[in-house]
């Protein structure tokens, strides 16, 4: 399997180019310190649904979740994490509110267990997907309820051993794209086909069988972690791709 650049730490001075996508993975378990600095960016909403989780764990992730996020936008916008506001879309995906910065920013975020990923671009929309590798067995029928003929026929030629990883490979490939066109699960996700290939390094395409729409957008695998798969899809195939280690 070919190998992904490496995550790297971040320099005193980062600049997002309009041909850059910037990727960065951080850790949810922070300690209470980090928690309680967190918790004061966050907006009256925010905390509002921070209380709403029962679980204590699901609670503190979501905190943490959403101060890196904010302080990741403070640092690409110069500002400070508690000064930012958000809008969703009438499917969910959220944005930077309209008229609060001047630089058109998008960004999109995605957890599981204790990893967040978020991505970064300007002018261009993104979507960032990341999953934890479950055990599958060989139960195929949430693929076949949600996956392409196409991909559930790849499915079904691999190996007990291989199945789930490629599964989480489709999986993390379409939510990563649905995201970045921003309308959620209006679009089928059997209606196009990901490649399950192991390839961080190229772009792969999205195969859309209900019209031309998918052609227009682009992947790539991310490999965040042991126990991990991810990917993250954008218009077009002109832009790269930096991994950052959130610290």
């Amino acid at each position: 399997m070919q190998t992904q650049p490496p995550w790297q730490t971040v320099p005193a001075a980062i600049t997002l180019l309009p041909g850059d996508i910037h990727v960065w993975r951080a850790g949810l378990d922070v300690d209470p310190a980090a928690l309680n600095l967190f918790r004061q960016t966050l907006a009256p909403d925010e905390l509002a649904r921070a209380e709403r989780f029962v679980s204590p764990i699901h609670r503190d992730r979501y905190v943490a979740g959403r101060g890196i996020l904010r302080a990741l936008l403070a640092r690409y916008l110069c500002g400070l994490p508690n000064q930012f506001s958000f809008r969703l879309n009438e499917y969910g995906k959220p944005a930077l509110a309209t008229g609060s910065v001047s630089v058109d920013l998008r960004f999109n975020l995605s957890h599981s267990q204790g990893m967040a990923l978020y991505a970064f671009t300007l002018g261009r929309e993104v979507g960032v997907d990341v999953e934890f590798i479950r055990p599958l067995g060989r139960d195929l029928r949430l693929a076949e309820r949600f996956f392409s003929p196409q991909e559930v026929k790849g499915l079904r030629a691999l190996s007990p051993s291989a199945l789930a990883e490629a599964f989480f490979h489709c999986w993390t490939r379409k939510e990563a794209y649905i995201k970045a066109r921003g309308a959620g699960l209006s679009i089928g996700l059997s209606s196009f086909s990901v490649s399950l290939a192991a390839d961080t390094l190229t772009h792969l395409p999205i195969i859309g069988h209900d019209g031309p729409e998918a052609g227009r957008w682009w992947l790539r695998a991310l490999s965040p972690d042991e126990g991990y798969v991810g990917a993250v899809s954008a218009e077009g195939a002109d832009w790269g791709l930096k991994l950052w280690l959130w610290k």
